[in-house]
This record gives C-alpha cells, sequence and structure tokens, in this order.
C-alpha cells in the first residue's frame, strides 16, 4: 500500500518543489486488524501561501472521513472515497498569527513582530541568530522558510504534531507501536518506490506482526530538510 500512496502522489516526497520542509516525523499504529503509518511534515507551502502542519496518514481503515455534505455533488463525494482508497491528508496550523510577515513581500520576515507558537509568543529572531541554528539565508532578509527552520531547531515538538493531531485519521482502536523522529526515506523523484528501500520493507513487518523489534536504522537516516535541497524549488 505504501507503493500504491506513492503512485497516487500522497507518500510524502521530501523534495516538493511546492514546499520547503522543516520537520518531519512518522508513526506507526496497529489495533488487532487493522494498521497505519502517519506522517507528520511541518513547513512552507508556497501554494497555501503560510506554514502548516500536513498529516498523511496511510492505513487499512480510516477515521472521520470526509462525509458527503462536504462536497457539491455524490459523484464528487464517489471520486473521493474512489481517488484516496486507504489515505487521508488532513492540516493544521501550529503558528496562529501572521504578524510576523513582512506586509510587502509576505514570503519574507518582518523586521520585528511577535510569533505565536501554540499560544507560546515568540519574538522574531534577529538575522545573526539563525546561523547558530544551521540555517544559512539566502538573502539579506530572512524568508518565511528560513524562519520555519530556525524554528524547528528549538521548537520541534510544538511544530510538529499533537497526539490528537497526529491520530486525526487513526481509529480509537489503534494503538500506536512506534515512533520515529529519523529514518530512511525513498527517493520518490528519481523513481525509487517505498518498497525498494529495506527500512520500509521492515516498517511493514512491524505493522504486519505488532511487532516494532523488526525494524533496526541500517539506511542512512536521511529525512532531515538539509537532505532534500530541491525541496520548494519550484
Amino acid at each position: 500500500m505504501f507503493d500504491q500512496s506513492a503512485e497516487a502522489f500522497i507518500f510524502p516526497m521530501l523534495d516538493n518543489g511546492y514546499v520547503y520542509l522543516a520537520a518531519s516525523r512518522l508513526s506507526l499504529f496497529r489495533s488487532d486488524e487493522h494498521w497505519a503509518a502517519v506522517f507528520e511534515l511541518f513547513g512552507f507551502s508556497l501554494r497555501a501561501g503560510h506554514p502548516d502542519l500536513s498529516i498523511v496518514t496511510i492505513g487499512s481503515k480510516l477515521h472521520d472521513r470526509d462525509k458527503p455534505s462536504d462536497y457539491m455533488s455524490e459523484e464528487a463525494y464517489n471520486n473521493y472515497l474512489k481517488n484516496n482508497p486507504h489515505w487521508e491528508v488532513r492540516r493544521f496550523s501550529p503558528i496562529s498569527n501572521e504578524a510576523w510577515k513582512d506586509e510587502r513581500n509576505p514570503e519574507f520576515v518582518a523586521e520585528q513582530g511577535e510569533i505565536i507558537l501554540r499560544g507560546l509568543s515568540l519574538e522574531i529572531p534577529q538575522v545573526s541568530a539563525y546561523a547558530a541554528k544551521h540555517v544559512i539565508l539566502e538573502e539579506e532578509q530572512p524568508a518565511v522558510f528560513e524562519l520555519c527552520r530556525y524554528l524547528a531547531y528549538d521548537h520541534r515538538e510544538a511544530l510538529l504534531a499533537t497526539e490528537a493531531e497526529r491520530s486525526v485519521s487513526v481509529p480509537p482502536e489503534m494503538k500506536q507501536v512506534m515512533l520515529l523522529d529519523e529514518w530512511h526515506h525513498p527517493d520518490l523523484v528519481n523513481g525509487q518506490a517505498p518498497s525498494q528501500t529495506k527500512t520500509f520493507r521492515m516498517l511493514a513487518s512491524v505493522l504486519e506482526w505488532k511487532a516494532p523489534e523488526l525494524y533496526s536504522a541500517e539506511e542512512p537516516l536521511n529525512n532531515h530538510w538539509k537532505n532534500w535541497p530541491e525541496g520548494g524549488s519550484l
């Protein structure tokens, strides 16, 4: 099913040309009969125009799916179910304000202002502070995606999902059996399917047998944004 979701362009592409990745996490869930894998992806979406947290759930059974009333017609609803048989994408906004954006160019950060992250008030960092968080600015003025990566250095947990957000599409009878902050992710752009990596073959075995001990980090851990420089480049 991982390969099927990749063919449907749902399995996360960490170098998505429209998204600057800043933080990611992967968790696995099981019940006696069903399974789910959940990817958390925080970053700056060029299309959305603001930082957001995407929750991509791939599983044998899904929870709280769209309702027929969410669609203009029965045909549209049936197409949603047909095109998304075993996966769902939900989005959240851990940063709740936009006063930190440059009003003249919203893809850049203002010189002064307040960032509200999960109710926590943070000051906009000084330009000189980025390098200490291993974020090298492309221009003199910090871009929004660079701010996201700066924040991920010290506030990763707040930017990623709460337990409720993580399980938004996971049936309540499933229990979390594994959580990974680092793993080896397939290079989808260059044609590598999830099943072609030892990592996702092992994770599939974990889900099949509900046995976390079947996983070990034998391939390079590469889900950090620095390993996917083409992300956001379109």
